[in-house]
This record gives C-alpha cells, sequence and structure tokens, in this order.
C-alpha cells in the first residue's frame, strides 16, 4: 500500500523530459533526430525538384493541342544536341561563366592574400565588411545600376569620352563584367579562408631558401591555396550558368537561363531537358576538380 501511494503521489514527467531520457546516451539516435530534419527537407526539396525535372526532360508537347504528352522519348535532348542554335547559347554560356571564374580569382586572390597575411586587425575587419556590404543590397538593384552605368550615356562612356573611348555597352561583354561584379565576394572569401589557414611559418621558410616571391607563390601559396580557389569557382561557375536575370537587362544574347526562363510555361520538357545541361556540367567539373585532387585538404 505505502509502495502504491507513493508512485501515485509521484510527480508525472514531462514530454520534454522523457525525451531527454530517451535520447540520454544514444549517440546514434541523438545525430539521428539532429539530421532527420535537414535531410529531409534536402531529399524532398532540393534533390526531389531535381528528379522531377530529369523526369520532365523526357516527356513532349503535342504539336496540335499544346498538352504535355507523358511519354519517354529523347527528342527534346536530341533536339538541345543537334540545334546549332542551342549549342551556340550554350557554349556562349560556358565561356562567360569560365572567364567570370578566372577574372574573379585573379581579382580576389592579392585581396584575399592582404587581408589574411598582411592587413592588421582594423583593416581586415573593415575589409570584411566592405565585401559583405554588397551582399546586404538587393541584386536587382546592384544589376540595375550598372545598367545604367553602361547605357549610352552612362558614367562609363562619360568617364571614357575624353580619351576618345567608349564603354561596352550592352552584350556578352556585359554580362561579363556584371556578373564578376557580383559574385566577386563568393570567390574572395573562401580564398581568404583558405590562405588563413597557412601558417606563416612556411612562408618565412620559403624566403629563408632563398626563393623569390614569385617561386612561393607558385610552390607554397598556390598549391595550398587551390582547394580554396575550387570552392570558390564552384559558386561563381554554378551562379553564372544558372543566371538569366543579369543577361536578360544588360544584354540581347541568349543564355541557357534566358532559354529555359522563356520555355518553362510553353515548352517545359524542352526546359527541363535544357536546365539539365549546366547541372551535366557542373557534375563533370566537380569530377575533374576531385582527380585532381581539389578536396583532399577541405
Amino acid at each position: 500500500m505505502e509502495a502504491a501511494d507513493a508512485l501515485a503521489s509521484a510527480p508525472k514527467r514531462s514530454v520534454g523530459r522523457r525525451l531527454a531520457d530517451l535520447f540520454h546516451g544514444r549517440r546514434l539516435l541523438q545525430v539521428s533526430g539532429l539530421l532527420s530534419g535537414p535531410l529531409a527537407w534536402l531529399v524532398v526539396g532540393y534533390i526531389g525538384s531535381l528528379i522531377v525535372l530529369l523526369v520532365a526532360s523526357f516527356w513532349s508537347v503535342s504539336a496540335l493541342t499544346g498538352e504535355i504528352s507523358q511519354t519517354f522519348t529523347f527528342d527534346n535532348f536530341n533536339t538541345i544536341f543537334t540545334e546549332p542554335v542551342y549549342r551556340t547559347i550554350a557554349w556562349r554560356t560556358v565561356r562567360v561563366a569560365a572567364l567570370v571564374t578566372v577574372t574573379d580569382a585573379v581579382l580576389a586572390f592579392p585581396i584575399a592574400f592582404y587581408m589574411a597575411k598582411m592587413a592588421s586587425r582594423r583593416a581586415r575587419a573593415a575589409l570584411v565588411v566592405g565585401i559583405l556590404m554588397p551582399l546586404w543590397s538587393f541584386y536587382l538593384v546592384k544589376v540595375y545600376a550598372w545598367r545604367t552605368m553602361l547605357s549610352a550615356d552612362g558614367v562609363i562612356n562619360w568617364a571614357l569620352g575624353p580619351l576618345g573611348l567608349h564603354g561596352p555597352g550592352y552584350g556578352t561583354t556585359a554580362v561579363w563584367l556584371v556578373m564578376s561584379y557580383l559574385w566577386l565576394p563568393y570567390m574572395i572569401l573562401p580564398i581568404f579562408a583558405g590562405l588563413e589557414r597557412i601558417p606563416d611559418s612556411l612562408l618565412s621558410a620559403s624566403e629563408d631558401l632563398g626563393a623569390s616571391p614569385f617561386t612561393t607563390f607558385r610552390r607554397v601559396i598556390l598549391p595550398l591555396a587551390f582547394p580554396a580557389v575550387v570552392a570558390g569557382s564552384i559558386f561563381t561557375f554554378s551562379l553564372t550558368l544558372g543566371d538569366y536575370i543579369t543577361p536578360q537587362l544588360v544584354s540581347n544574347s541568349q543564355f541557357i537561363g534566358n532559354v529555359v526562363s522563356t520555355n518553362i510555361t510553353n515548352n517545359l520538357p524542352l526546359a527541363s531537358a535544357f536546365a539539365v545541361v549546366p547541372i551535366m556540367i557542373m557534375v563533370i567539373y566537380l569530377l575533374v576538380a576531385r582527380a585532381f585532387g581539389a578536396f583532399e585538404h577541405l
């Protein structure tokens, strides 16, 4: 009787307390509970959408009714790889993405090196804020600002006019300039993080052994910072491949994103098939980077 009375008078544990007791000491259960939500979102929201995209790329559109026929066919991919116009658009997109990546890498490396190895703590904090500040403004505001500067009566032509020169105007060159500006922070920050992890003693040892600054850069700094460069290039290259707003505002040339955006309502299967092209390019790029050991020290 006394034991029964004691159990009856004992306070009931809350649901949170019982869950805490359930997870206590069970590492596998803790990890599963921690990652279940993000992994579910990744599978449903990202991988699931890619699967739907891939499936839709094998559908077709009826020429008479305009309705989508959910029958398996390779016609969309055959059109993309055989029609010269689509090959030209794909090559233009890849070329501009590569130019943007190289441009940002060349511009970002000295800035990141100064931040990581030469700047004082206060100057480094100011530079980080200055690099992050463009990311705080709205994307369209920055693109429209460049559109105004690149116009016939914009500030670029105004500055180059006394020298007998003129700006690039609207076109592929303008897309390259604007995207290089837009994605530059995404290249600076990974390189800065990679350079910051390089011990200063390695640079001092290279100097003590008589290596020139160029040799130190080529034999010590660049190999150690290469994974960071690859990480930054993934951002700049992939973002350029998928962008369609910038080409639409500062150029009349067609890019992959513009074709996908134009056909998404009229020809969903063709748009889905063309959207697979950047994914294939990025997969190949990542496999090549992995083959060269770019991710071994990440």
